[in-house]
């Protein structure tokens, strides 16, 4: 071999020495860039680009007569507590029929966390005077929150919001209103249905269809048969499977909220968000993690498969706002959407909210995740060298006089001649059957805690306020 070979070998040998530290590197930088995006200097502030929805710049009337309308249903749907779910979707269905809506009712029966999941949805198609049946927008309130109890006053402001609604000539949509049995099996059977994805054994075909659906508000008010006043509104918008929705229908609320009408919204259940670092730093934090587990969070949140933009508005705390105050925040925000001559499309779909009001955007956050991912990479590429060169022999820790001299092999290429050890020369096989064989043993491994999770019962397996839905 030539002198130039050994050279090369040695610089080989050298820069395999790189990559681990190179490693340690993207990691450290990657998580620093992390830690650095809750600054002023690496976010900025949300903002509605398009123009068409103009959030908060009509004036809205529901209320004074609406009122004692809204407390009317209220009591009536505390009276049907007791009622099987038959006689409540029954009761329901005439009450939407009685406000001059289409209504209908539609059964599913899952099977899923070794429960079946049964029940049933009561829907109705409000006709837009000016629409022409190519476009719709879905009110949604479930009678079960997530949280598993009854949302009384969601559920009767929704009634109020549709016999309101019906009298306007305003719509340029049509206006769907859905009223399930739970906040995550109903929804999705019935957006299923709606799309005609859905398993005909298990689900019930929807009768009544208008068009695509441009976006859906679900409403998450549980207060009682006598009311409670709240303090602010919890703006859930994560999605299935970490899909989130468009960036503008979020800012909409959020401006129609707290611009137009004074409510404070919060986000991430950050109950008490002071806009400090540590705080911008955990509902980032949260975000991520949300995306991560893909849970539904909300009856919005089976929407997000089809393209579909949604949030639920959820109230919150002790305060002085009512459902006077949510009534005119879903009313604003519908006529916002009402304004849209296309679907959302101009905002941001990937990004991080730190608080209702801050944001930042994929271009900001990916190199971040990149330079963690680039690190698993390399390291790859390191071990797959390693595995090809022969393991080198330890010196024993006897003396120089005694130590054995390695073998040495006379190489010959062209004219030079040179010594070089006989273990650089040796060729390694490597073995492939062993990693592979792991590697498909791990991902197999991967189908039984899915198994697991989809077999054994609900309140084993439910953490915190998020559950599975049907696979």
């Amino acid at each position: 071999m030539s002198e130039a070979g050994l050279l090369s070998l040695r610089h080989n040998r050298r820069l395999a020495r790189i990559p681990p530290y190179l490693s340690a590197l993207c990691i450290i930088i990657g998580v620093a860039w992390l830690l650095l995006l809750p600054l002023d200097e690496y976010s900025r502030r949300t903002y509605v680009s398009e123009n068409a929805i103009l959030p908060g710049q009509v004036h809205t009337y529901f209320g004074g007569s609406e009122h004692n309308v809204f407390r009317a249903y209220r009591q009536e749907i505390a009276t049907m507590d007791e009622l099987s779910t038959e006689d409540r979707s029954q009761k329901l269905y005439q009450m939407l029929g009685a406000n001059g809506l289409k209504p209908d009712i539609q059964n599913y029966a899952y099977s899923i966390s070794g429960q079946n999941k049964t029940g049933q949805n009561v829907y109705a198609l409000l006709q837009g005077p000016r629409a022409d049946a190519t476009e719709a927008m879905v009110m949604i309130a479930a009678w079960r929150n997530m949280d598993g109890k009854i949302n009384y006053s969601g559920v009767a402001l929704l009634l109020t919001l549709a016999r309101y609604f019906k009298r306007w000539s305003i719509w340029s949509k049509d206006i769907i209103v859905l009223i399930p049995s739970d906040s995550t099996y109903g929804p999705h059977a019935w957006v299923d249905a709606y799309h005609d994805t859905h398993d005909t054994t298990a689900v019930d075909a929807l009768k009544i269809k208008a068009g695509a659906l441009q976006a859906a508000i679900a409403i998450d008010y549980p207060a009682g048969p006598w009311g409670h006043r709240f303090e602010k509104l919890h703006v859930v918008y994560d999605g299935i499977n970490g899909q989130l929705p468009n960036l503008d229908l979020v800012n909409t609320a959020v401006n129609i909220a707290q611009g137009q009408l004074g409510i404070s919204c919060t986000i991430q259940r950050m109950w008490n968000h002071q806009d400090s670092y540590r705080e911008r730093l955990d509902t980032m934090l949260r975000g991520m993690m949300n995306q991560a587990v893909g849970h539904a969070s909300g009856p919005h949140s089976v929407f997000m498969p089809y393209h579909i933009d949604a949030i639920t508005l959820q109230t919150v705390g002790d305060g002085w706002h009512d459902e006077i105050s949510l009534g005119r925040t879903v009313e604003s925000l519908f006529r916002s959407v009402n304004n849209l001559l296309e679907h959302l499309h101009q905002s941001f779909f990937f990004y991080l909210l730190m608080q209702a009001n801050r944001f930042v955007s994929i271009g900001t956050y990916l190199p971040s995740a990149m330079l963690i991912a680039v690190n698993f990479t390399i390291t790859c590429i390191l071990l797959w060298v390693q595995s090809g060169q022969p393991k080198q022999q330890t010196p024993s820790p006897a003396s120089p006089k005694t130590e054995k001299k390695p073998d040495m092999t006379l190489v010959k290429e062209g004219e030079s001649v040179a010594l070089v050890p006989t273990a650089d020369l040796e060729v390694v096989q490597r073995d492939l059957f062993s990693p592979m064989a792991i590697v498909l043993g791990v991902h197999a491994l991967g189908l039984v805690p899915f198994y697991v999770l989809n077999q054994i019962p609900e309140k084993v397996c439910n953490l915190g306020h998020y559950r599975a839905i049907p696979s």
